[in-house]
C-alpha cells in the first residue's frame, strides 16, 4: 500500500498507510493533560500539534494506529498549528478532519460525544461544522467581543476586518458570526475548495497579524465556504447558548 510520510516544516515523522483514514483529530497543544484523548474511538486517527515544553502524550499513553506527534515552534497560537497541517497535508487529507485545542472542554463540553457520532457514522459535516455552545458576533475590530474581554486588560483591538479583506480580496462584513472557542470539523471537498497557496497566505497573516488567532476564530467557516450561521438565529443582544447555561437563568 501506499505510504505518505508526514513532514511539518524540518519534522520527520511516522507514516500513514492508504487508504487514508476517514476521520482525523488534530488537537493543537501547548502543556494541556491530553489524558482525554483515551477516550476518543480507536477508529479516528489522532495528530497532536505540540507547542509545549512537556511530553506530549501522557507517560503509558497506549500505543494506537494512525497516531502522530509533530512539534512545532510556539508561535502563532492554534491558528499557526491548524493552517500548518492544512499546507502539509494538502494533497493527504482525511476524509473528515476535526481542528481542536488541547482542552477543548471549556468550550465544547460535548465534544466527547461529537467524536462519538463521527465514528459511528451519525453525524457528518457536508463541509463545515462548528463545534461549541455559544454562538456570538463581533465586528471588524473586536470591540463587542475582544476589547472588553476579562483577559484582554490593555483592551487593544483586533484586526479581523484587515486580515479577512487581505486573505479574500473583498471588504469586510459588518460582523461575524461565530462559535466561541476554534473548533470545528470540515469535509476534503470543503478543504481541497481552495488552493495550497490560499493556507500559505492565511498562514502568513496568522504570523504577521497581532493576535490573529483571535481573528481567525470569527472567520474559520469562511476558508471552506460560505458563512454557517444565520444572524436570525441569534437573539436581540447577538448570542445563542447552545446548552443551559444555570447562572444565565438566575439572573
Amino acid at each position: 500500500m501506499r505510504q505518505a510520510l508526514l513532514e511539518y516544516g524540518n519534522n520527520s515523522l511516522c507514516t500513514m498507510t492508504s487508504p487514508r483514514p476517514f476521520i482525523e483529530l488534530v488537537i493543537a497543544r501547548h502543556e494541556e493533560n491530553l489524558r482525554w484523548l483515551k477516550r476518543v474511538p480507536t477508529s479516528v486517527h489522532l495528530t497532536v500539534l505540540n507547542k509545549g515544553d512537556s511530553p506530549a502524550l501522557p507517560h503509558g499513553f497506549p500505543q494506537r494506529e494512525g497516531l502522530s506527534v509533530i512539534s512545532l515552534p510556539n508561535v502563532g497560537r492554534e491558528a499557526h498549528s491548524y493552517l500548518n497541517h492544512l499546507i502539509n497535508r494538502y494533497d493527504s487529507m482525511a476524509e473528515v478532519t476535526v481542528f481542536c485545542q488541547g482542552h477543548p472542554f471549556d468550550h465544547a463540553p460535548d465534544f466527547h460525544d461529537r467524536l462519538q457520532a463521527l465514528a459511528d457514522g451519525s453525524e457528518r459535516p457536508d463541509a463545515f461544522l462548528w463545534y461549541g455552545f455559544l454562538e456570538e458576533k463581533d465586528d471588524p475590530f473586536g470591540r463587542r467581543l475582544f476589547v472588553p474581554w476579562s483577559k484582554n486588560s490593555d483592551r487593544r483591538e483586533l484586526s479581523t476586518g484587515k486580515l479577512f479583506s487581505e486573505l479574500f480580496l473583498e471588504h469586510s462584513p459588518e460582523f461575524f458570526y461565530f462559535r466561541v472557542g476554534a473548533q470545528f470539523a470540515i469535509s476534503r471537498r470543503a478543504m481541497n475548495g481552495r488552493s495550497v497557496n490560499f493556507y500559505r497566505k492565511a498562514l502568513a497573516l496568522s504570523l504577521s497579524v497581532p493576535d490573529a488567532a483571535h481573528c481567525f476564530e470569527r472567520i474559520w467557516d469562511r476558508l471552506f465556504g460560505d458563512p454557517i450561521i444565520d444572524p436570525s438565529s441569534l437573539g436581540t443582544d447577538g448570542v445563542r447558548y447552545l446548552k443551559r447555561i444555570r447562572r444565565l437563568e438566575e439572573r
